[in-house]
């Protein structure tokens, strides 16, 4: 029942997508809601989502392939499947947020490796041949050197690639919000974080078939890791808040102020906060209600909106302050506007990367992961 009703929902997102991915490739930005100010928005957020977790399923799958942790035995496949379905999705999703996208080419022909960019694409293209290459050898060789190999490689990839994000955003100098020098060591815990929040549904919602035992391990032992990784998110966000509450700095007080008591507030209370931390940790802390998997898949759905409503509380927050003193005053116009709501068009072209991860990984499971398992 439940995988019929995430099909259904895959087909409606992708669905409604359509409309704005439509919009976006033959109208162009002219509907988004990002401007001159406000450059980065939910495709940016949702691309830091989706990548996350693509390194976070792959860290995951290592567990199985390269670690040999026996709960996780036999779960490798589907972890790198869905590994290869959600970095795909995150770079589309900052795919549409580039004003030319037709010139990507010249990133790979007449590369600028000065450019931290430059190298974060590389760095994305390596780590997906890797996971293509690590899937290919879990179906043909997974007792094989090669794959340990690979997995060894993939494995610091993976780390390399969550926390290049953390660089890319904290070496910006000029965005007091982003500049912190532990950016780049957060984002690989959000990374394995959103993984096992990921691992808690697919196990929890569409692995029914696993030994009794092994899947009532494995889902307590994700539910130890997703409070552990809470606790660590949390007490990131607390240190970071605090420090530019304590230090006073104006570019900082505005970020933090919009964030705790401004237009944010619902999302980093309600969502982030409550919806996506409080009721989880509570509830996966009774092993009873961990080891239920449709309470454990419920909890791991209620994780990933959290991290996913962080990540858009990480990129527009640092956005907000003026980076001159009146400049939001000084002219006005359509794209000229120090605050940001995503426009309907943002927000259907996110559903289609949505539903599309979605539907992907569940007919991944359903006919190449189960039917490769089962013909073996």
């Amino acid at each position: 029942m439940i995988k019929k009703i995430s099909y259904a929902i895959g087909a409606l997102t992708l669905a409604f997508g359509l409309w704005g991915v439509y919009v976006r490739l033959f109208e162009g930005e002219q509907s988004a809601n990002y401007g001159s100010y406000i450059i980065w928005g939910l495709w940016v957020a949702m691309y830091l989502f989706l990548a996350g977790l693509a390194a976070g399923a792959y860290m995951l799958a290592a567990f199985d392939y390269l670690f040999n942790v026996p709960q996780f035995k036999g779960t490798g496949k589907t972890m790198l499947w869905a590994a290869l379905v959600t970095l795909p999705a995150g770079l589309a999703s900052i795919g549409m947020d580039l004003g030319h996208m037709e010139r990507i080419w010249k990133v790979y022909l007449e590369p600028n490796f000065t450019s931290f960019l430059t190298l974060m694409v590389w760095g994305y293209t390596l780590f997906l041949i890797l996971i293509v290459i690590s899937l290919y050898l879990a179906f043909k060789a997974p007792e094989k050197a090669a794959m340990k190999a690979v997995m060894w490689i993939g494995f610091v990839v993976a780390i390399l690639v969550a926390g290049g994000v953390g660089f890319l955003l904290g070496g910006n100098a000029a965005r007091l919000y982003w500049h912190v020098g532990l950016f780049p060591v957060q984002f690989p815990v959000f990374a394995i974080a959103s993984g096992a929040g990921l691992m808690l549904m697919l196990v929890g919602w569409f692995m029914p078939d696993m030994d009794k035992t092994q899947r009532s391990n494995l889902l307590w032992l994700l539910a130890i890791i997703s409070i552990a990784t809470s606790a660590a998110k949390l007490y990131f966000v607390v240190a970071d808040f605090t420090q530019s509450l304590y230090g006073g700095v104006t570019d900082n007080l505005i970020a933090v102020n919009y964030v705790l008591n401004g237009p944010q507030a619902f999302t980093f209370w309600g969502v982030q906060i409550v919806l996506g931390l409080l009721i989880p940790v509570i509830v996966l802390a009774q092993p009873k209600l961990a080891k239920n998997g449709f309470v454990a898949g419920l909890m791991g759905l209620f994780l990933l909106i959290g991290y996913a409503a962080g990540r858009l509380l990480i990129v527009v927050p640092g956005q907000v302050a003026e980076m001159m003193p009146g400049q939001a005053a000084a002219f006005t116009g359509p794209k000229l506007d120090i605050t940001y709501t995503p426009s309907l068009m943002e927000w259907s072209v996110t559903s289609a990367v949505i539903g599309f991860s979605i539907l992907a990984i569940l007919i991944g499971m359903d006919r190449i992961v189960r039917f490769k398992e089962v013909k073996k």
